[in-house]
């Protein structure tokens, strides 16, 4: 259970960048701002807390050691995955990026055969096989998507065309770019670098997507306003920070297991409930009605589904090793 309250706690602090990123864009800030300054104000962050862990050198060592797949994969696993997701910001109010952005749970979990494990033959020889996709964890993660429609179908239905392509095709792209760059960067590192560590070292390689954008946001929309810099601050702070290690040492403690892994990142659809919940709040949105709770009812079940079925899997594999 550990997992999944790491993965709920993460939920929380990423449903602040929906919130947040909206505020951003009702004031009128541009969100390849948005996005980038987040990821300039995550690096010193994450560098002073990994120096005071003193364990930085291994960081360097690693990056050093495999330029090319940390640039690549972390700018996949960031780079794509946030700036899709402030653009779809951008041309769709938070609630439907939260909602849209569960697509991540299917994707997470169709992505397991780019991915290869270690299994026992009978002559006891190790054989590296492809992983599969688990289709009973995927048919939970398809329940939680469709209470998340449910819930946001009712306010869908006011949006244009043009303005929901625009807010989809980006969030599909970055539904799909997170959870492959966080698993490249796991099989990379394979171990040798903690949480803190590989955040920072995905922080840091993604850094010249980050110029390169904010070189573009410079000559188009000029610079950030200080209301935008500092939400974007405490963006850094509550999701690029604390919810990403959530997420990350959530996501470490069952790397080796789909199915489990499948039920973490299922945790994440309660960023929507967390969002919609922030903009009652702190932006006057409307109260959901009783259609959206449906919707919420069938997210809590899959969510449940994912615990139990991970639970009794451990369970078996337990008592199968023990015997």
């Amino acid at each position: 259970m550990r997992p999944i309250i790491l993965g709920i706690f993460a939920a929380l602090f990423f449903a602040v960048t929906f919130v947040l990123n909206q505020s951003m864009e009702i004031g009128g800030g541009n969100w390849i701002w948005s996005a980038s300054l987040r990821y300039f104000f995550m690096v010193p962050l994450l560098l002073v807390i990994v120096v005071c862990r003193k364990n930085a050198s291994a960081v360097w060592q690693e990056l050093k050691k495999n330029p090319v797949s940390w640039m690549l994969w972390s700018t996949i696993g960031f780079g794509i995955f946030y700036g899709g997701i402030c653009l779809a910001g951008a041309y769709g109010p938070g609630w439907l990026v939260a909602g849209t952005w569960q697509i991540t749970i299917i994707s997470g979990t169709l992505l397991a055969p780019l991915f290869y494990e270690e299994k026992m033959r009978r002559d006891g020889s190790i054989q590296i096989v492809r992983r599969k996709i688990p289709y009973k964890s995927l048919s939970f993660s398809i329940l939680i998507v469709l209470g998340v429609i449910i819930m946001q179908l009712e306010f869908a239905v006011s949006i244009s065309l043009k303005e929901a392509l625009f807010c989809f095709i980006p969030i599909l792209i970055s539904a799909f770019a997170y959870p492959l760059g966080n698993r490249k960067m796991m099989v990379i590192c394979n171990g040798r670098l903690d949480v803190f560590q590989r955040v920072l070292g995905m922080t840091i390689a993604s850094i010249p997507f980050w110029l390169v954008l904010s070189l573009i946001g410079t000559f188009t929309v000029g610079i950030p306003g200080r209301q935008q810099i500092i939400q974007s601050a405490i963006v850094a702070v509550f999701s690029g920070i604390i919810a990403t290690i959530l997420f990350f040492a959530a996501t470490d403690l069952v790397k080796d297991n789909m199915v489990k892994l499948g039920a973490v990142e299922a945790t994440q659809s309660l960023e929507i409930l967390f969002a919609l919940i922030g903009e009652v709040l702190f932006l006057s949105a409307h109260l959901p009605s009783p259609v959206s709770f449906f919707g919420i009812s069938l997210v809590m079940v899959g969510m449940i589904f994912h615990s139990v079925y991970s639970s009794k899997k451990i369970h078996i594999n337990s008592s199968v090793e023990a015997s």
